[in-house]
């Protein structure tokens, strides 16, 4: 079943993309949430005008993001968190501490758009920051014993 991507969905596809469901993940789910339509010619015909009317939107939106990226360079951030002897955190680091971190340093970057391994011990990791459909950028982690 083909379905029209009404907005982001992480692991499907993004915005007014036409991507490949099966037929109860589309029926039961996707088109009763509001995440999707059905991908028959009407909708597609609606889809294209829209993609085309907001070209120019799109297109300073992809700019901004591009601009974010580069203004965050090769950022490091540091996360204070307890642990054991060992180097194991109590815990785990998530998305919204990292996201507050950036927050602190200037850069308001939603939780959802951020992406990493799990991280259970002290150590350098790196995450992924998914700014647009066409950009990501990559950050390191430090994560240090309190």
């Amino acid at each position: 079943m083909q379905v029209i991507l009404t907005q982001d969905i992480a692991g499907l596809g993004y915005k007014n993309d036409t991507v490949e469901v099966k037929p109860g993940y589309g029926r039961n789910y996707l088109i009763p949430q509001g995440y999707a339509i059905i991908a028959n010619n009407s909708n597609s015909k609606m889809i294209a005008e829209n993609i085309k009317q907001a070209a120019h939107k799109a297109e300073k939106i992809q700019k901004d993001a591009e601009e974010l990226a580069k203004s965050i360079g090769d950022l490091t951030i540091e996360l204070g968190t307890k642990a054991g002897e060992s180097g194991k955190i109590f815990g785990a680091i998530t998305t919204n501490q990292v996201s507050e971190a950036l927050k602190s340093k200037g850069f308001d970057i939603d939780k959802k758009k951020i992406s990493f391994n799990p991280i259970k011990d002290l150590g350098e990791y790196k995450a992924m920051l998914d700014l647009h459909k066409e950009v990501q950028h990559e950050i390191s982690i430090k994560v240090v014993a309190e």
